[in-house]
């Protein structure tokens, strides 16, 4: 039980330092390699705040764990809204750019309403991860596009002024990426097998330590980057990495994983989990939205949606034995 706590903690601090690392790489040498520098602020946004949660996700079903890896993507949604914006939101207001109200939160929203439709018959099969993958495609080119058309995706937009990092070498580059890469695979595993142990131990369901421990662990990295941009003053940045992040969650970690192994989805996930990601986007929207549309999540919002995270996550300790 000690070593695989160890393990936990050891492989989510590997997760945490080897993201940022790799999405430093993999940005320079996308630039090396010729690629749109809209393109590549568009996978870096995605890739770059869910790369902890697909890696662990893709190991999880690999390793025969795939309640797992939906634990862990609908636990790193929660937890985005729930804690990584209502703590955010309680240090600095968040103001919200209109274009987000008309395009990113409709798009969060529809997201999550297929995923959700795809769960209802119970499984997540080969087929409904491909057709989460897809959308997720479709959602890239249709973001770049809007924003080479009309420069007014402000996902787009973030996403491209967030990737322009200290110039690397080329070797330093494809260094960064390489060992950033190996370390991602590295933490996830120590993480996938002191997260099972421990559930194991206690007598949790890979599902709830997914919903738990990885979903907070997976999404610290967040957590410490909203923090640094509210006390920079640009914790509107915060609103723009959440819906992205939860947007790659919702199609790419969990068609990632279907597609591996097929995913047995409980009852409980229908009763409890998906209503509760639910229940956080609309949420969010309400606040996001403000009177009038002015868009502003400010601290007693912050708190509410905090509360809120902190009731479900209790919920799910003490019902988790």
């Amino acid at each position: 039980m000690t070593f695989a706590i160890l393990a936990t903690i050891g492989g989510l601090a590997i997760l945490a330092w080897s993201a940022d690392k790799f999405v430093l790489g993999a940005a320079s040498v996308a630039r090396y390699l010729g690629m749109a520098p809209l393109l590549i602020g568009m996978l870096v946004i995605g890739f770059g705040t869910s790369a902890p949660e697909m890696v662990v996700s893709t190991f999880a079903a690999v390793d025969g764990n795939p309640e797992l890896a939906i634990g862990n993507a609908l636990g790193s949604n929660i937890a985005n809204i729930g804690l990584i914006l209502g703590v955010t939101a309680i240090v600095l207001p968040i103001m919200v750019h209109r274009g987000i109200l008309r395009k990113e939160l409709p798009v969060l929203i529809a997201a999550t309403a297929v995923a959700w439709l795809l769960m209802l018959d119970g499984t997540i099969s080969t087929a409904d991860a491909s057709i989460l993958l897809v959308l997720l495609l479709v959602l890239i080119t249709w973001s770049v596009m809007s924003a080479r058309a009309h420069r007014s995706d402000n996902l787009a937009k973030e996403a491209e002024v967030e990737t322009h990092p200290t110039k690397l070498s080329k070797k330093a580059a494809w260094t960064w990426l390489v060992v950033g890469l190996v370390l991602l695979v590295a933490g996830s595993r120590l993480l996938v097998w002191g997260s099972v142990e421990i559930a194991r131990s206690l007598g949790w369901s890979d599902l709830v330590i997914g919903l738990t421990v990885v979903a907070i662990g997976t999404s610290a990295p967040e957590l410490a980057a909203s923090l640094a941009a509210a006390r920079k003053g640009e914790n509107d940045l915060a609103l723009g990495n959440i819906i992205g992040s939860n947007l790659f969650n919702t199609l790419g970690v969990i068609g990632i994983a279907g597609v591996i192994t097929p995913i047995a989805v409980d009852s409980e996930v229908l009763t409890r989990d998906l209503p509760m990601v639910g229940i956080m986007t609309i949420l969010l929207v309400v606040f996001a939205w403000g009177r009038m549309g002015r868009g502003r999540i400010n601290r007693i919002e912050g708190s509410v949606l905090l509360v809120v995270w902190i009731a479900y996550t209790t919920l799910l300790l003490v019902t988790a034995g």
